[in-house]
């Protein structure tokens, strides 16, 4: 009876250990799930939302897959002045070699208007031009004028980001792909 008992224990360790380390693995290099803690997205994501963040697509396929229009997480860079080592989580609005300006609420990304449906009201002030090094991305939260960017901190380096965010699980009523 112990022998079959000891046996019993030591195949569900097995199991508790196996599932532990796939789900290890999983967060890690595939994906995981993330929150949204303040209102810089606004209103494509509010405070609380949760999200599903993509990792393994961007590590195989790196910046080329990386578009305008994405929004990714990330660590902030050092001139963030990040008291915490909770990710920021912005859009990508321009990418390496171009040019960025924000000129009476518009932004321009090689001086063409960019097209921005998902914001609430048009950024107040101007920004540059400037153009946005290699190996960096240009980033801006969706509530232009409640957030620290890209504006504030300069471009964010390609290796600073965790992963693009791809699906919303919570709240229930707005579960879907992000767009």
């Amino acid at each position: 009876m112990k022998s079959v008992l000891k046996s019993e224990i030591f195949e569900y360790a097995k199991i508790i250990l196996i599932a532990l380390v796939i789900a290890l693995l999983v967060r890690t290099y595939v994906a995981e799930a993330r929150m949204i803690p303040s209102e810089s997205m606004l209103p494509t994501l509010k405070i609380g939302d949760r999200l599903i963040v993509d990792k393994f697509f961007y590590e195989i396929n790196g910046i080329k897959d990386i578009q305008r229009g994405d929004i990714v997480v990330f660590d902030p860079p050092p001139a963030a002045n990040s008291k915490n080592d909770i990710p920021f989580i912005k859009r990508v609005i321009g990418l390496p070699g171009e040019t960025i300006a924000i000129k009476k609420g518009v932004v321009y990304i090689n001086g063409e208007p960019l097209g921005e449906s998902y914001l609430a009201e048009k950024p107040k002030g101007d920004f540059g031009p400037f153009v946005i090094p290699d190996g960096t991305i240009f980033l801006m939260g969706d509530n232009r004028n409640n957030s620290l960017d890209s504006r504030f901190w300069g471009p964010l380096p390609l290796q600073n980001i965790i992963g693009v965010a791809e699906f919303r699980y919570y709240p229930l009523n707005e579960i879907g792909i992000l767009d």
